[in-house]
């Protein structure tokens, strides 16, 4: 039995480029410089009442592998993942992991902080941010009319 590869709707569009520059060009992680064009992972943000929450594709990495800073209301997410030339024999290989850096400006004034977490699991990086008293928003009252 043979491997048959899997041609996409324009099958000249990949293979023109490995036919000049071979899969090396493609999979070249120093290619474009760090990687961010092929290795920007995706990401959510959302808001609720207490806190903001960022949400990171990242499958692959290890805890070890991030490093998370905040600086003057601007947090960078950065990770780096040595990848090992494996010696077997593969017919077809695209495993790259590479590295990523993502920056965040966060509203000023409105976040706890000290108070912020982040936890990887399953292949998310999971970050906190929950927000300051003053920030959240205030119930509705009546105001009574004298």
């Amino acid at each position: 039995m043979t491997l048959v590869r899997f041609n996409n709707r324009y099958p000249q569009s990949g293979s023109l480029l490995n036919h000049f520059f071979g899969n090396e060009f493609l999979n070249d992680s120093n290619f474009l410089k760090g990687g961010q064009y092929f290795n920007t992972p995706k990401v959510n943000i959302k808001e609720t009442d207490e806190a903001f929450a960022i949400e990171v594709a990242a499958p692959g990495f290890d805890k070890k592998d991030f490093n998370i800073e905040l600086d003057n209301n601007i947090l960078t997410i950065e990770a780096a993942k040595e990848t090992k030339k494996e010696e077997k024999q593969y017919s077809h290989y695209e495993f790259n992991y590479g590295s990523f850096k993502r920056s965040f400006t966060l509203p000023k004034d409105k976040l706890k902080e000290s108070k912020i977490e982040a936890k990887y699991e399953n292949g998310i990086l999971n970050i906190a941010l929950p927000k300051k008293e003053e920030a959240k928003p205030k119930p509705k009252r009546l105001i009574d009319i004298f």
